[in-house]
């Protein structure tokens, strides 16, 4: 840690962090840094260290336990936080993420991701951010702010340009020095400086030719070096591939525990002269002076000692949610909603929400609010009808509706050896998160068993997502009993592979069946990830889907204004792999043509946490994006569409046609993934190309109007004056970009570039006025010759604007 920056109860801790190290021997200090299991690192009593608990995020704090038996409080997805473009409210997200966390033991979230949206294609995307670092690292550092102010220590991931799926493991990642300095590295950097993270998070990828898990520049030169970084750093989840490398490269803990690359492995190139002793001393220091501060180590008082006040999750959620969604279109003022009139509910998703993005960072809430129970509750009685008319899902799902199960252990012996309930249909024990009883050398078999209880008659399909032997029999007839493989050299098929149908038993709606889907547990003796995981899909009958669709025509025909709900599936937007198309999934595209061909007040509801095209968007009167709006998306969805509530978000990231998009790169060839785009990614790319997207970074409509009355800068700060000149109270987010005066010197550079914001509130035919930093990074480049950041002297003009579309008000200065 920099002497400079230690306060005293800095100084405290680490005199109890060093008094410590210096009791422990090499083979329990390289035990500590192999982690314990899948999710913790191993207590060690004669120090006073209690064992560290990591959970993932970021949305939610899942804990040790992956079931929905233990269930956590599911915010909107980061880009729906980023869109509500307030660093303030990302913080209070992270007290309440701090709060779950102290309630589930958990020390350290895995959480947020902060890589950028570098093309519309990355599948994970809903789990970062923005397009735009500035943007990003502004709402990072509120988050961690809010995490770390409970108690709780944060990763910040991945570092560096995981903004990829595909071949994620292995993708050598080739930036140019200054792409990866003014984009890639740069919201770690203000996040490092801004909010002084206790973790990162290493990726799985290589940069330049080094896995990340391995790179001395970047972690040791750049974020230890020259920002400071004094946390503790540890790997994404069997990144670790080597000893030496890891240990050299600056990489604290390999997880998970405890079969890594380090434990005993780490000890005997010590003992070899591979690796320095002084080298596992600082990275131990770095895991204990983590746990001083989440109060895991005896002696050392903790970083935080008296938590911020409690935090309403659910009221919270419904915030957040309300204030992310992003009214892109509102011809004639469709929206909000007229009093008294009737309204036209169509689209499942409107019934059966999607609330979060697929993969780790899954959550399960106690309860989902969908669309369809937000506006029965808000509306009154007879003024809503509803009609399916398309389903996004063409595949199954895992979603446990209708199911009731139990999960049961058996040994090689066929004798029960434990219980467990698995309400979703669902079973991810990880590492030691096994029922009771049970051990991963006694288990032989899971049996899911239960009753399914359909809501429809009809063909009903039911499928395996897994890997291994399954035997699948359904209302006593066996399905399926053999051997199901993975998708080659998929290491995470399990995890993130397609369910396979097995099974299309005819049911009767509200009979119950019995079910039951038994797995033989093979796991090899040598393997890292202790992980039993498999689940039991379904997929309801299904309709002819011209009739679907006629049925919602028919609906919204008599109905004064039609609302559509369209989304994404968790085999659309996703961990594990990238989108090969930005459309939406089955007929939804069909059904909004033939809606808004009978109806001029169709309102588009757009459920999807990252880009998708809209073919139909100048048709509709309306296009709402809600963005994966966490478990309380329906009532903040009624807040908005009866106007109780204005939507406040604005765009992070630029939305257009694929066939438009300037980066779509996202596949590497023969191992490498060149970044060719060199600087220019999202607006950036859009403006250099000459291409107008179909919503622009920045944008968003509220149900007020604004005037923009004056700008004033003096070079260092910019004021800005607005006034409220519609009906309504409302809040505007101003926005700042500085572009250079002319082409000028140098080297290229993007047009322009956002260097501020802020969001003012006024009453109708108020104004209100905000006062603004330009921070003095806005006119920096970094140099790769001088290896450092140059102002780049000239003239630049200062647009405050309403987007990057929006010309907004101009002045000149001079740096």
């Amino acid at each position: 840690m920099a002497a400079d920056r230690l306060t005293p109860a800095d100084q405290a801790r680490e005199a109890v962090v060093e008094a410590a190290l210096q009791r422990l021997g090499l083979d329990t200090k390289t035990r500590l840094l192999a982690g314990q299991d899948m999710w913790t690192l191993p207590a060690l009593p004669e120090i006073g260290l209690a064992s560290l608990v990591m959970s993932d995020g970021p949305i939610g704090v899942r804990g040790v336990h992956w079931t929905a038996d233990d269930p956590s409080v599911a915010l909107p997805s980061p880009t729906a936080l980023a869109a509500t473009w307030d660093p303030g409210l990302a913080r209070r997200a992270g007290v309440l993420l701090a709060q779950e966390a102290r309630r589930k033991g958990v020390h350290v979230l895995l959480a947020p991701t902060v890589n950028l949206h570098r093309s519309p294609l990355g599948g994970r995307h809903f789990e970062c951010y923005s397009e735009d670092p500035y943007l990003t690292g502004a709402i990072g550092t509120g988050y961690v702010t809010g995490v770390q102010s409970g108690g709780v220590g944060t990763t910040v991931k991945h570092f560096v340009a995981n903004d990829a799926e595909t071949d994620r493991l292995t993708v050598n990642n080739v930036i140019s020095e200054r792409a990866l300095r003014e984009l890639y590295l740069a919201p770690f950097e203000t996040i490092v400086a801004q909010a002084r993270p206790w973790g990162v998070m290493t990726a799985y990828n290589s940069v330049n030719g080094t896995t990340m898990t391995e790179h001395h520049h970047l972690v040791n030169e750049v974020l230890r070096g020259e920002w400071g970084f004094d946390g503790c750093n540890v790997s994404d989840w069997t990144a670790a591939r080597d000893t030496v490398g890891a240990a050299h490269g600056g990489l604290d803990l390999a997880m998970p525990g405890p079969r890594t690359v380090y434990g005993p492995a780490l000890a005997r190139a010590v003992r070899e002269g591979a690796v320095p002793e002084a080298t596992v001393d600082a990275a131990v220091r770095r895991v204990l002076r983590l746990a001083a501060r989440v109060g895991a180590l005896a002696g050392a008082e903790p970083a935080v000692t008296e938590p911020p006040a409690p935090v309403d999750g659910p009221e919270l959620a419904r915030e957040i949610a309300r204030r992310s969604f992003v009214l892109v279109r509102n011809e004639n003022r469709v929206l909000p909603l007229k009093p008294h009139g009737t309204v036209a509910l169509i689209g499942a998703a409107a019934r059966d929400a999607r609330v979060l993005g697929g993969g780790s960072a899954t959550v399960f809430p106690a309860r989902t609010v969908s669309p369809l129970d937000g506006l029965t509750a808000a509306l009154p009685e007879g003024a809503l009808t509803y009609a399916v008319g398309a389903d996004p899902a063409t595949e199954l799902g895992v979603d446990g509706r209708g199911l009731t199960l139990r999960a049961v252990c058996r040994d090689a012996a066929g004798d029960i050896i434990g219980t467990r309930s698995a309400p979703g249909g669902l079973v991810q024990w990880m590492g030691s998160d096994l029922p009771d009883g049970v051990t991963h050398d006694t288990l032989h078999s899971v049996e899911l068993t239960g009753t399914f209880t359909p809501r429809e008659s009809g063909p009903h399909t039911f499928g395996i997502k897994g890997v291994g032997a399954f035997t699948l029999t359904v209302d006593g007839t066996t399905y399926y009993d053999d051997v199901q493989l993975p998708a080659e050299g998929d290491p995470f098929a399990a995890f993130f592979g397609a369910p396979v149908a097995r099974a299309e038993p005819g049911l009767i709606a509200g009979k119950p069946v019995e079910i039951s889907l038994t797995h033989v547990v093979r796991l090899p003796e040598d393997l890292a990830m202790k992980v039993v995981t498999f689940a039991l899909a379904h997929r309801g009958p299904r309709r002819d889907p011209d009739e679907l669709i006629a049925e919602a025509v028919e609906a919204a025909r008599h109905a004064d204004t039609a609302v559509v709900v369209v989304a994404t599936t968790d085999r659309v937007e996703s961990e594990g792999f990238d989108r090969r198309d930005l459309r939406l999934p089955g007929r939804q595209d069909d059904l909004v043509h033939a809606v808004a061909a009978v109806n001029p007040r169709t309102v588009v509801v757009v459920n999807a946490g990252s880009p998708v095209e809209l073919p139909w968007r100048d048709e509709v009167a309306a296009v709402l994006l809600t963005w994966f709006p966490g478990q309380e998306g329906g009532a903040a969805l009624a807040d908005v569409l009866t106007g109780a509530h204005e939507p406040g978000g604005r765009l992070p990231t630029t939305w257009g046609a694929l066939a438009d998009a300037p980066v779509t790169q996202v596949v590497p060839v023969d191992g490498e993934l060149p970044y060719s785009e060199d600087l220019f990614i999202g607006y950036s790319a859009w403006e250099r190309a000459g291409r107008t997207p179909a919503y622009p970074f920045g944008h968003g409509l509220g149900y007020t109007d604004w005037a923009y009355e004056s700008l004033t800068t003096d070079g260092t700060t910019a004021r800005v004056r607005v006034r409220n000149t519609g009906e309504r109270p409302g809040r505007e987010t101003v926005q700042l970009y500085v572009s250079p005066a002319g082409p000028g010197p140098g080297p290229a550079r993007p047009a322009r570039r956002l260097a501020a914001f802020a969001t003012v509130e006024a009453g109708p035919g108020e104004s209100a006025e905000v006062t603004v930093a330009l921070p003095r990074r806005a006119f920096e480049i970094w140099d790769e010759t001088a290896k450092t950041w140059t102002c780049v002297k000239g003239s630049y003009d200062i647009t405050a604007a309403r987007s990057i579309g929006d010309r907004g008000l101009t002045a000149e200065i001079n740096v």
